[in-house]
């Protein structure tokens, strides 16, 4: 089955001064109601983030769910970002659908930025932990 819910708020961010990159959908323009926020580091991984499973991308959701390199593909087709999760991150994370889609009804302009960084963070660490991407 798939979740779905309207994103009225997207962006994307990269943070140089904290090596971070972060982007994202929200349902609603305080960040109430569902999200997802994609995340990764900007520098490479260092031995304690491999160690630990966090040399890849991160996935947030309502309520501080959070996995890393659990989402496997991402679609962005007509006005939907479509997410497939791994089935074995829906707990940590929260949810019970392994397929959420966000009706974007964000900006343009906000839409193209969350793309631009999330290409960016689903290239970032392992390579068996990347995400497939269809026209993103």
């Amino acid at each position: 089955m798939t979740y779905r819910f309207t994103a009225r708020v997207a962006g994307g961010d990269e943070a140089f001064d904290d090596d971070y990159r972060d982007a994202g959908v929200a349902e609603f323009e305080d960040g109430s109601g569902f999200l997802l926020i994609f995340m990764s580091a900007i520098e490479e991984a260092d031995e304690q983030d491999t160690s630990l499973g966090m040399d890849t991308h991160c996935l947030v959701t309502a309520d501080q769910g959070t996995a890393y390199g659990c989402v496997r593909e991402i679609t962005l087709r007509d006005g939907t970002l479509r997410v497939v999760l791994d089935p074995a991150a829906l707990e940590n994370l929260g949810v019970d659908d392994p397929v959420i889609e966000a009706v974007l009804q964000a900006p343009e302009a906000d839409v193209n930025r969350m793309r631009d960084v999330l290409r960016r963070i689903c290239a970032y660490g392992r390579e068996d932990a990347r995400p497939t991407l269809v026209d993103l």
